[in-house]
């Protein structure tokens, strides 16, 4: 008999796909039951579409999870179920202002129907990405390509003819047949992948120390040659295209990545001071900057209260809503969120704020710190630099993104224009966000994935390699 030694995958415990398909469908229930909770609210019946809205995302979720169990089978067990969870209250929100007797535009513009389609396409997204994408680390041979990729997307919306300007930001990109999608949205995600690539091959360079300024030993300034590139991009993206969004999101995550790779602290200093340096200057050049940071330290003016959109109506409204709605809120269905202007995109966060009150919010933060929390425990368990690296930048992109749409409707931060993830109506961001999700999973299934059995081929015994 030949003593060959035959590696076999370890299977997953049956125990924990029972598990995860048990979280999903509490997830689609407690969904279900918001839903609901406004019909019952508005009409004092349970809406006559619901048994349809529930077995489409039931059926979506559980194709997703087919395919998860099948293509990623150790993949972490709770990410699916969490982002199920979060996406299905965007559902719920944007039915609930869809139904609202309101004639503002945040009540006629909210369609669930469509948000639920893109839902599906997202779906799709996540199946695809992780049935092609068996081994993510693939990926780190087309740094330079996710480089280029993701700057021309950034800039696309400045071309002629496709690029369009909508309240007032150039961020759009119009596709005969399709209608409008944000190119920035999915720009991120080949930048966190440019910036992985980058950072594992040259992280040695970059964390060589030069002078001591302090208690802070400063990088070399031949090195700071990358910092000050991905600054003037995220400043030519604040200046050209009024996106203060995705200028903030990107440099925040380069010099994030930057300090994991490094562990330099100076870094980091240097990248807030580069930003909030740059801000200041826009601010004083540029009028659409220096207006958003008026509005941010006095929106109580009536010059800027009285702008039909890009005003502080907008902020104020907001801040309103979510105190009317104190500690428990009004109820879903029960506040008047609909007086919200773009309540169904930039604003659900305040609109969800007032109905589901801070306990709500509260437990709507932690869903998304639990998301966050697994993906950087995906890059913690890595075993290779470029997995740390990318998951842990796509988990910081994610919750930069939450902070920077949380600060803004609180008015801790100027307000940037960025949608609350899996929330908010719309399709660039949706789609993108999936697709992240299912690099996560994918990183996650190959960092908690057990060494194979090693069966020796004699038929006489196994040797497991733990």
């Amino acid at each position: 008999m030949s003593n060959e030694v035959v590696a076999t995958p370890v299977p997953m415990p049956a125990k924990r796909r029972v598990a995860q398909l048990l979280m999903l469908a509490l997830a689609v229930a407690i969904v279900m039951g918001a839903y609901a909770n406004v019909g019952l609210a508005l009409d004092e019946q349970i809406p006559s579409g619901m048994l349809t809205y529930g077995l489409s995302l039931g059926g979506l979720m559980l194709a997703a999870y087919l395919v998860l169990a099948k293509f990623a089978p150790w993949a972490d067990p709770l990410i699916l179920p969490l982002v199920t969870l979060v996406n299905g209250l965007g559902l719920v929100m944007i039915y609930r202002l869809s139904e609202s007797d309101s004639n503002m535009p945040s009540a006629k513009l909210a369609s669930p129907n469509t948000q639920l389609l893109w839902t599906l396409i997202g779906i799709v997204l996540f199946s695809v990405t992780l049935i092609f994408l068996r081994d993510h680390r693939a990926l780190q041979r087309l740094t330079y390509t996710a480089g280029a990729a993701g700057i021309f997307l950034l800039l696309s919306p400045l071309l002629p003819v496709i690029g369009q300007d909508i309240n007032g930001a150039r961020i759009w990109v119009g596709i005969p047949g399709i209608g409008q999608i944000q190119p920035a949205e999915f720009a991120k995600l080949a930048l966190v992948i440019f910036f992985a690539g980058y950072l594992v091959a040259k992280r040695d360079v970059l964390a060589l120390a030069g002078r001591r300024l302090l208690f802070i030993d400063l990088p070399r300034a031949r090195d700071l040659g990358p910092v000050l590139i991905t600054w003037g991009v995220s400043l030519g993206v604040l200046v050209m295209q009024k996106d203060l969004g995705s200028s903030l999101l990107l440099f925040g995550t380069f010099i994030a990545m930057l300090y994991i790779a490094t562990q330099r602290i100076s870094w980091v200093i240097i990248g807030i001071l580069l930003f909030v340096g740059g801000a200041i200057l826009a601010g004083i050049a540029f009028d659409h900057v220096g207006d958003r940071l008026e509005i941010w330290l006095d929106p109580g003016k009536p010059e800027f209260y009285d702008r039909e959109l890009g005003g502080s109506a907008q902020l104020m409204q907001g801040l309103f809503a979510m105190g009317s709605g104190g500690i428990l809120g009004t109820g879903l269905g029960q506040g008047h969120p609909d007086l919200i202007p773009l309540a169904f995109s930039d604003f659900i966060f305040a609109a969800t704020g007032e109905e589901i009150g801070l306990t709500g919010i509260m437990a709507l933060l932690m869903v998304y710190a639990l998301i966050v929390e697994r993906g950087l425990r995906t890059s913690l368990a890595a075993r290779d630099p470029f997995t740390k690296l990318l998951s842990g930048g796509l988990s910081f992109l994610l919750a930069w993104q939450i902070f920077i749409i949380v600060g803004g409707v609180t008015r801790l931060i100027p307000l940037t224009g960025l949608v609350t993830p899996f929330m908010s109506q719309g399709g660039s961001a949706l789609l993108a966000n999936w697709i992240l999700i299912a690099l996560l999973v994918r990183m996650s299934d190959a960092a908690r994935r057990p060494p194979p059995q090693a069966i020796q081929d004699e038929g006489l015994t196994q040797v497991f390699q733990r």
